[in-house]
């Protein structure tokens, strides 16, 4: 069952206003420059509203589905890959895979460079950022055991499918963790993963993925452009083109589509979000092409996510994702309404679009320092109020990756785990026994290192 949520102070927050010229010029080929200029005025500030008053933590009102709607979006959805490329996947030899393989790394690895190098231009020499790089280099070899073992399993499991395309940018590619057992369709989680908007890949989900795995859940992680090769409507329409792709496709590979769930971590649970809402607004008669369906998505869970960008931007600044970053990352000040859920549910003339949200469920650490965990308390509680079927699960102390790494590299048991696959399970009595007696999950970091990468975090 989840776990009780737990009592917290909302902190006030302020954004800062800013005046900006953004000029975007992103095409599908990687090489593309983005030109952006900017100039900000510190002085002047813009009047937030005070956040929300606190509700109960769950509301039962059911969601509203209007079903012949459906069944129209059901008749327009279309594929996105071809036969053919699902076929050659099967019949892939091992040698070629490799081949495939190593290509894609090369491919990849230049063009990551070129964007480091390129957003170093725009990141300037600043001590936050450099403080924080720092950081994580300590972090990440803190934790290197079990980034190691992770990393054998992610290129070298048969369970694991890589780089499947879902569309035609170079980053439209999602890794799909497939469970041991192979009787019956498996329920199913889309994850997009974190990475403050800039850092994002989809290897990061590995550890998810495995664990997941374990326990007969699929797993799709799905990849996006990040910043500097694309801005957040480019992550957002990567996202829903994975999602599609999961949604028509999925049942090619053994998983159930009537049980499939979304899930975003840190600024994927942001975008993906974002994606979910952008959805229910076009089904809600305020779009034209929907490929796939909000009812197609049995929950959605937000990992540590943030929701109302005009409540983040000044925390951001502060530790060290600059403003005039974080603008361009936004697409200007302009689009920030667009881009935060919490704000565009509350837009009276998309009202309906709340009623086709599947249940929403968002996970959040108390003691995270990243993401405040009221940006997920304060959704839940907008969500409900309009009518929403939403739910903030708090877990007292946990830091940003607390939840996401350090604890599952620790092995045993935990309860955001738990409570994840206890969701996914409910109504599955089978499911629910092999739960019941799965063993603990293997330790991959001696708890000494796990305590030190939890002090030096950057996140």
């Amino acid at each position: 069952m989840p776990s009780p949520i737990l009592p917290i102070s909302n902190h006030p927050s302020s954004a800062s206003a800013a005046t900006m010229l953004l000029k975007a010029e992103i095409d599908p080929d990687p090489s593309t420059s983005l030109l952006i200029s900017s100039q900000f005025d510190t002085e002047k500030a813009i009047p937030i509203k005070p956040l929300l008053p606190r509700a109960s933590s769950y509301n039962s009102t059911s969601n509203v589905n209007n079903s012949n709607a459906f069944i129209n979006y059901q008749q327009r959805r279309r594929r996105t890959a071809s036969d053919s490329s699902l076929a050659l996947l099967a019949d892939e030899s091992p040698r070629q895979s490799i081949s495939r393989e190593v290509g894609h790394a090369a491919a990849e690895t230049f063009l990551i460079t070129r964007l480091s190098l390129k957003l170093l231009r725009y990141l300037g020499v600043g001590y936050r950022w450099i403080t924080r790089f720092l950081a994580l280099g300590c972090y990440a070899l803190l934790l290197m055991p079990g980034f190691i073992q992770v990393g054998y399993y992610y290129f070298f499991s048969r369970q694991v499918r890589r780089s499947i395309i879902y569309g035609e940018q170079p980053r439209n590619r999602l890794d799909l963790y497939l469970p041991k057992g192979s009787q019956g369709p498996k329920p199913v989680v889309a994850f997009i993963t974190g990475g403050a908007w800039i850092i994002g890949y989809k290897a990061w989900g590995s550890l998810l993925g495995q664990q997941l795995s374990e326990r007969d859940i699929m797993v799709a992680c799905i990849d996006y452009r990040n910043f500097p090769q694309g801005t957040i409507s480019e992550m957002v329409k990567d996202a829903s083109q994975g999602i599609s792709f999961v949604c028509n496709n999925i049942a090619e590979y053994g998983g159930d589509p009537n049980r499939i769930y979304l899930m975003g971590q840190s600024a994927g649970a942001h975008i993906a979000a974002c994606s979910l809402v952008e959805q229910a607004i076009k089904e809600a008669g305020e779009g034209n092409s929907v490929s796939w369906s909000v009812s197609q998505i049995k929950a959605y869970f937000g990992l540590s996510g943030g929701y109302n960008l005009f409540n983040l931007i000044d925390h951001f600044h502060s530790r060290g994702l600059y403003r005039s970053i974080f603008l361009s990352i936004m697409e200007g000040e302009d689009s920030m309404r667009r881009f935060s859920p919490e704000v565009l549910v509350q837009d009276l003339n998309i009202k309906h679009a709340v009623s086709l949200l599947p249940p929403i469920i968002l996970f959040h650490g108390t003691g995270d320092y990243s993401i405040p965990s009221d940006a997920s308390k304060n959704f839940a509680d907008t969500l409900q109020r309009l009518g929403g079927k939403a739910e903030s699960v708090l877990y007292d102390g946990k830091t940003h990756t607390d939840l996401f790494l350090q604890d599952p590299m620790r092995g045993g048991r935990d309860e955001m785990f738990e409570d994840l696959v206890a969701i996914i399970h409910a109504g599955d009595e089978d499911a629910l026994a092999r739960d019941a007696v799965a063993p603990p999950r293997r330790r991959l970091v001696p708890e000494f290192m796990l305590k030190l990468a939890h002090s030096v975090s950057p996140f």
